[in-house]
């Protein structure tokens, strides 16, 4: 895709994220986060950097481990949440406006670098990675957590990639595939792990589907788009998919930089100088 076309789609993701509340989807995933830091094995004075931080779920379980997180978004509104958060538990954190695909900070600023299922939506994948491992000093740790293609949500966005067909190239959840990641992150030393969370949701499959299409960004313009027909068949097939239960499959991903020596060179990731 050129930079012109993928500007334009950055700008209508920007949108759809800016709807609806994300924050009531993340409340109901917030595990994930948790379990993240505790794999990242994070100290006490780390820099940790969450890209892609919506309501800043691992930032806030970062900081509660004392360490000197920075949350990043690209939509003020989603880090406004996550600052009101920090600021109601008493967490020193920084809250900066950024793009996972042109991260403003100097190479290895950070001790470790986060991301919970929100860099892998960046449309330039090859530029995302390259930019987690350019501001993530060498020695340290890149920690993601990535929905799976096959799991729960991969067919999920797949159900809704046939209503809403999205861009050309890998899919977000290409990130949840251990070979893909591990090309993706390369140079970097990347282990991974097949992880599973419970949804938090008690309610029936339709009360399910009803709360994502009130507050999910995604699908309320995905349904938003469609006639009443399509919308029905659409609602019919996320309903059956969560009769199977609320068991969300997603990939633990753990990556240690390599030495300044064989890091992949700045220039390659297309930031400007």
């Amino acid at each position: 895709m050129t930079e012109l076309v993928l500007d334009g789609l950055k700008a209508k993701q920007r949108k759809t994220w800016a709807s609806g509340d994300y924050g009531a989807v993340a409340a109901l995933i917030q595990p994930i986060a948790e379990y993240l830091v505790q794999a990242a094995d994070l100290s006490a004075g780390s820099r940790v950097l969450d890209v892609a931080a919506g309501t800043g779920n691992a930032s806030i379980a970062a900081a509660r481990c004392g360490c000197r997180v920075t949350s990043t978004d690209f939509v003020p509104a989603l880090l406004a949440r996550g600052r009101e958060r920090a600021e109601a538990e008493h967490l020193p954190m920084d809250f900066d406006v950024a793009d996972a695909e042109d991260l403003p900070y100097p190479d290895g600023s950070f001790d470790a670098v986060l991301s919970v299922v929100g860099a892998m939506f960046a449309p330039n994948q090859e530029r995302v990675a390259a930019e987690l491992t350019r501001v993530c000093r060498s020695g340290g740790t890149i920690a993601m957590a990535n929905w799976t293609p096959g799991g729960e949500v991969g067919r999920y966005f797949a159900i809704l990639d046939r209503y809403a067909p999205g861009p050309p190239g890998p899919a977000p959840t290409a990130w949840g595939d251990p070979e893909y990641v591990t090309r993706l992150l390369a140079p970097a030393a990347v282990t991974t792990r097949r992880s599973h969370v419970p949804l938090a949701f008690i309610g029936t499959p339709a009360e399910l589907v009803a709360y994502y299409r009130a507050y999910f960004p995604p699908v309320m313009t995905t349904f938003a788009a469609l006639d009443d027909v399509k919308a029905a068949a659409l609602e019919a097939e996320l309903v059956d998919l969560f009769c199977g239960g609320y068991d969300l499959e997603y990939l633990t991903v753990l990556a240690v930089p390599p030495t300044a020596t064989g890091a992949r060179p700045a220039a390659s990731t297309g930031r400007p100088g």
